[in-house]
């Protein structure tokens, strides 16, 4: 009878027995003991699963933006259309996640009584990066379409293949089809390796939870556990008062919406990882009714210019520094602080540990001291999975209101039919010369 029960496990109920487990694993075998097996021996398995998500992300993008563009034809006004009403959602989402931000670190006051003199002065090491919007601009531009897929740099993907789909647009003749038919099959495959990797998840949630723990300690949260709980907090009111009701004036179903970024969120937060959960949220979006064009544009791009969960924490870092350091800094200096950051947390996309790299440049321009960071980074592990999963939940809302927005979401034509079923016809298909038919996502 128990053999039945365990059998009849979800995927997302495996992920939570694995994630406790995985805490378990972590606590009674943590890298302080001094000899035998620690937690973080097992850490190949966590980067086994990471790479294999992580290896789905250019050929997925690339084939589902390539159909969903230039199989529409020559009307491409609609893709500017998309990318304008993108940014500014981004904008307003992330301006709002600012604003929350700074309001709970201003009411709780974490930095109050945290000691920055038993910090060693040096400097952390944190990559080092220019924060202009320049250099944001040329970050977005590829050299190399290799090697931005090579690098997972989603952003610089999605450009070269925007110019790419609309180069192929206006290709007439049989070229136009063919490569049509083949970045239709590989989406389709690619969804199908998806599904495959994705039952590999416990075992890697189950290692990469159990390595986090077992490396930090949750001892770790004794000292700094208010602004860990702070910053949980504030995650939880953004996404009850910002999130929920875009959700409810956008006329999002919420059930159906919960129950699709269950499992992308769930993976987000125990790896720690936005981009192992852009597989999974892309194939869930799109059946939940989003056209695969519009997520895969919405979803990649929002990585880069609609981090909500990374915003709101680097308001709270950035201020909890300054009450840590007993500086105090009056409203006008923490907004003109919000606004910076609203800019320069777009401009240092793929760069490892990215907030951190933002933080640091912040404190630096409004001479706060980089000790600071120090400190953070020993709870880091533990904000680092709330606002990634944040991160993920926000985009995921964001396809869903741009394809309500362009008023095609949850049209028959356009949703994904269960498995098995045949493949909808959309507006104004494009025939292949295979007989099968291009998705246009664009009306």
């Amino acid at each position: 009878m128990l053999t039945g029960k365990v059998r009849r496990l979800s995927q997302t109920q495996w992920v939570v027995v694995a994630t406790i487990l995985g805490v378990a694993v972590g606590l009674l075998f943590p890298d302080s003991k001094a000899a035998g097996f620690h937690a973080t021996d097992i850490e190949v398995l966590s980067n086994i699963f990471l790479r294999l998500i992580k290896s789905m992300i250019a050929p997925l993008i690339f084939s589902t933006l390539v159909v969903g563009i230039a199989g529409h034809g020559d009307d491409l006004r609609r893709v500017g259309k998309l990318a304008f009403r993108s940014l500014l959602y981004f904008e307003i989402a992330t301006t709002l996640a600012l604003i929350v931000g700074l309001v709970v670190v201003n009411v709780v006051q974490p930095g109050r009584g945290v000691n920055l003199t038993a910090v060693s002065a040096a400097a952390p090491d944190i990559p080092q990066a220019k924060l202009t919007a320049s250099s944001m601009l040329e970050h977005a531009v590829p050299q190399s379409f290799v090697d931005a897929a090579a690098r997972n740099d989603s952003l610089q993907i999605v450009v070269f293949t925007i110019l790419f789909a609309i180069g192929l647009s206006q290709v007439n003749g049989p070229v136009r089809f063919v490569i049509l038919n083949f970045c239709e099959s590989l989406a389709e495959a690619m969804f199908k390796v998806v599904g495959v990797v994705m039952r590999l998840a416990p075992v890697g949630i189950g290692a990469a939870i159990a390595v986090t723990v077992g490396r930090n300690g949750l001892g770790v949260l004794r000292s700094l556990g208010l602004l860990v709980l702070s910053l949980y907090g504030s995650l939880a009111l953004f996404a009850l008062f910002v999130l929920l009701p875009i959700a409810l004036v956008g006329g999002v179903p919420i059930r159906r919406f919960v129950a699709a970024i269950k499992e992308p969120w769930l993976l987000a937060f125990t790896t720690a990882s936005s981009e192992a959960a852009l597989p999974i949220a892309l194939r869930n979006m799109e059946k939940l009714g989003v056209p695969r064009s519009i997520a895969a544009f919405v979803l990649p791009a929002g990585y880069t210019f609609n981090m909500d969960g990374t915003t709101l924490y680097l308001a709270m870092a950035s201020v909890f520094v300054a009450q840590a350091a007993g500086i105090h800094m009056p409203l006008s200096q923490q907004i003109l602080m919000m606004v910076t950051l609203m800019f320069t947390s777009k401009g240092v996309a793929a760069v490892p540990r990215t907030s951190l790299v933002v933080l640091a440049s912040a404190l630096v321009q409004f001479g706060l001291p980089l000790q600071g960071v120090a400190v953070i980074l020993g709870v880091d592990a533990f904000m680092d999975m709330a606002r990634t999963s944040i991160n993920v939940v926000g985009n995921c809302l964001a396809s869903v209101v741009m394809a309500t927005w362009e008023g095609v979401f949850g049209n028959t034509e356009h949703a994904v039919p269960e498995r098995g079923g045949r493949k909808p016809v959309l507006h104004a298909p494009v025939i292949l010369p295979s007989g099968r038919r291009v998705i246009s996502t664009f009306p």
